[in-house]
């Protein structure tokens, strides 16, 4: 699984226009799904973004997680993620999960973060969205439960 992850001041979500999903201060994560993901990439993932310290503390140092800020999370579906470009000029897609496997690991990623305690949203899956946010810092780091 690969996840870009932008902390954000607020963010949302719209499909054909009409908003779908929003946050306020918190976390938004692009989230891609490859077909070698399981339960384990899941779980690790899910822990690893809510515990992330990405967040300032009172000295203005990135020292907090989203528990201790009591952010929220909003997650969508992007297959983009797992794009191959190292030969030619257009990405494949070979790595990337079927769309009832990248749905089946979506859904339990949402539940995970929401297990760990954190308020989380979604995008709709498998739909043309527009993301809009106001990112934070900027903040944005990339996780690949690969590496």
């Amino acid at each position: 699984m690969r996840a870009l992850i932008q902390r954000v001041k607020k963010a949302s979500v719209a499909v054909n226009g009409k908003q779908v999903s929003s946050i306020g201060c918190g976390v938004l994560v692009l989230l891609g799904v490859e077909s070698s993901d399981s339960d384990t990439e899941i779980k690790w993932l899910a822990k690893k973004i809510c515990n992330l310290r990405v967040f300032n503390n009172d000295d203005e140092v990135m020292d907090r997680s989203l528990l201790d800020v009591a952010g929220e999370c909003l997650v969508v579906s992007q297959f983009t993620l797992c794009a191959d470009c190292r030969k030619g000029n257009r990405p494949s897609w070979s790595r990337a999960a079927t769309a009832d496997f990248a749905r089946e690991v979506y859904e339990k990623f949402i539940q995970e973060v929401k297990n760990i305690g954190v308020d989380v949203y979604a995008g709709q899956f498998q739909a043309n969205m527009q993301v809009s946010l106001i990112n934070d810092g900027p903040v944005t780091i990339m996780l690949d439960t690969k590496e």
